[in-house]
């Protein structure tokens, strides 16, 4: 792995990628699938069966539970060994939080407490916090919080209030503010807590456990969903932190958030497929048992293409999340081998691919978001009762468009830090651009005969990327550094990214599968290319008409709108078909299988 070429974050917007280069979930190891069937155990045995009580809520109930997965050894995946962790891989880490993503509140609760909760002192901290607190958190002894978001702090989190003042001896912090929407709050021995140090200008990161005087919890809040994860406001009043509890640097605080913040959206995009695989085994397992007018409504065309739609885009983030995890886990490698600490070669290999974990979060959330809602139609008026698990799934999924930055915040973080990266020269992403821009004639790759199936996709991919170029190229210089205030184009881009990356990833995969299994083996997962390539050129070509509408006048906008149209054109086909052919399968199995 370390000998192989990293890809930059965003980088895929100028470069032709190979499915070698790639990793796909079809790959994974023994050890790797023996991880997530004890997960999928742990759900099976110890929680679904609570799962009710746990959304009474029962804290204590959720606190014991987490308890048994850190026994378990399931909350160590992530952590070294000298710490009584497991120190598995990115992909690793990404497939249990998949898995335990079908976990409902209990997988909030469990992702809060391995990822933000103990992560960063183990990323930031020195030997000492290792042993005193990670050592405990990875084994369950311990359960962890983070203490970000405040009452006038929350997409803006450098504004927040909470001070901390060294005392006159020089041994403690002492600290005073408040912080809300903590979760696991209720229960949380540590927490990592985010204050400005004096008049400091940017935060600083300190553990502070519960246990401190001074450190008091407001009863949880009552929420629309996630109901059985504690959620609560936490008060600091004069609590004396000792002074070696300040985790990194002074003033390193929130430049901790913000990559901790990375880690947190991409592994949310990989929680949300666990949620939308178990929302579209409870929407067939419905559709095959519901009968209408005589017969199973799965034998409904309706049914068939809301079972379709779900499993191809459910694929399609699968496909994403592990593409760039191995990506990731390449970085990691990279990071050590050039002499970084193992923490801060793990954090700033995650980091370094903001981009990604920007679109991973809006889509998956997304995506998500569009299953479930299907799920409840499908189960008609029963999926409107809290007797039906979509009931749950459906109050569940809707904080992930609001967790780990909000979407309309990470739409805008797509864009402005791909932008960010080219200008660092990770890539020449402008110089690509001017290039497309300095052609004459057609823009449009013109078909070769004869072409293979994938040559042809890979020709729309590359069509869309000219695309997405054209339209940041004209934002940029029409706007300049006001692009920034132009979010409702940052979207536009956002939006073309987004697809584009997504069909990429997915058409990767499908060639590199087809390499390992033969045709007659992908035959269904062309389809779902095919309907997947289809629907995202229209929507390029719809924010990338948008856009340009936004930036060019009538002549230019024309000239430039009939490029998009044109590199955004794809073959039509029948779409029925191919979603009934993914259905019948999704029906014949009772299950997603892909």
């Amino acid at each position: 792995m370390e000998n192989q070429q990293v890809l930059k974050s965003g980088e895929f917007l100028v470069r032709e990628i190979t499915p070698a280069e790639i990793f796909i979930p079809e790959e994974f190891n023994e050890e790797q699938l023996m991880i997530a069937q004890t997960c999928r155990d742990f759900l099976q045995t110890e929680l679904y069966p609570i799962v009710d009580k746990l959304d009474a809520p029962d804290i204590i109930l959720m606190r014991d539970t987490l308890k048994k997965a850190g026994e378990l050894g399931l909350m160590g995946i992530a952590i070294p060994e000298e710490y009584g962790g497991f120190g598995q891989s990115f992909v690793t880490q990404m497939l249990a939080a998949e898995t335990i993503g079908a976990g409902y509140s209990f997988s909030v609760a469990f992702m809060a407490h391995t990822g933000i909760g103990t992560l960063p002192i183990m990323y930031y901290g020195n030997e000492d916090q290792r042993q005193r607190y990670v050592s405990r958190l990875a084994t369950g002894e311990m359960i962890g919080a983070y203490c970000l978001t405040e009452p006038g702090a929350g997409s803006d989190a450098n504004s927040g209030k909470t001070q901390a003042v060294l005392s006159e001896d020089g041994k403690h912090y002492i600290l005073n503010g408040q912080k809300m929407w903590i979760t696991n709050a209720g229960f949380a021995d540590s927490q990592v807590v985010f204050a400005k140090i004096d008049r400091d200008r940017v935060l600083s990161a300190f553990i502070v456990e519960r246990s401190f005087p001074g450190v008091s919890v407001n009863p949880d809040e009552h929420k629309m969903g996630i109901k059985g994860s504690s959620t609560a406001q936490i008060f600091y009043t004069d609590v004396k932190v000792p002074v070696e509890n300040l985790i990194g640097t002074r003033g390193e605080g929130f430049r901790i958030a913000l990559s901790i913040l990375h880690m947190g959206r991409i592994k949310l995009g990989a929680n949300v497929l666990g949620a939308s695989k178990k929302a579209i085994n409870d929407s067939v397992k419905y559709a095959n048992e519901r009968k209408q007018f005589g017969v199973f409504i799965s034998t409904f065309g309706s049914i068939k293409h809301k079972l379709a739609e779900q499993v191809i885009r459910t694929f399609a983030l699968e496909s994403a999340i592990y593409r760039v995890s191995r990506d990731i886990d390449i970085q990691i490698e990279k990071n050590k081998a050039e002499g970084m600490d193992k923490g801060r070669a793990s954090i700033e290999g995650i980091s370094h691919y903001a981009v990604e974990a920007a679109i991973l979060k809006v889509y998956g959330s997304e995506v998500l978001d569009f299953i479930i809602d299907e799920a409840v139609q499908i189960h008609g008026g029963m999926g409107y009762s809290a007797e039906m698990a979509v009931e749950r799934g459906y109050r569940d999924s809707r904080i992930n468009r609001i967790f780990e930055g909000t979407n309309e915040i990470n739409r805008l973080l797509v864009v402005d830090t791909a932008m960010k990266r080219a200008m660092k020269g990770d890539f020449d992403l402008m110089g690509a651009a001017d290039k497309i821009m300095a052609l004459s004639g057609q823009l449009a790759e013109a078909k070769p005969e004869p072409e293979s199936y994938f040559d042809e996709k890979m020709r729309y991919i590359r069509n869309f990327k000219k695309a997405v170029l054209i339209a940041i190229h004209g934002a940029s210089k029409t706007f300049d550094k006001k692009l920034v205030q132009e979010q409702e184009v940052l979207n536009n881009l956002s939006d073309m990214i987004i697809e584009l990356y997504i069909a990429e990833s997915t058409c990767l995969r499908v060639n590199k599968l087809e390499t390992m299994k033969g045709s007659a083996a992908v035959a269904l997962y062309k389809d779902m290319l095919d309907v997947l390539v289809y629907d995202a050129a229209d929507r390029i070509r719809k924010a990338g008409c948008d856009a340009i509408y936004c930036f060019a006048d009538d002549e230019k906008a024309l000239a430039l709108v009939d490029a998009v149209q044109s590199l955004s054109v794809v073959a039509g086909f029948n779409v029925k078909e191919s979603r009934r052919r993914i259905a019948a399968r999704l029906i014949e199995d009772n299950q997603y299988k892909f």
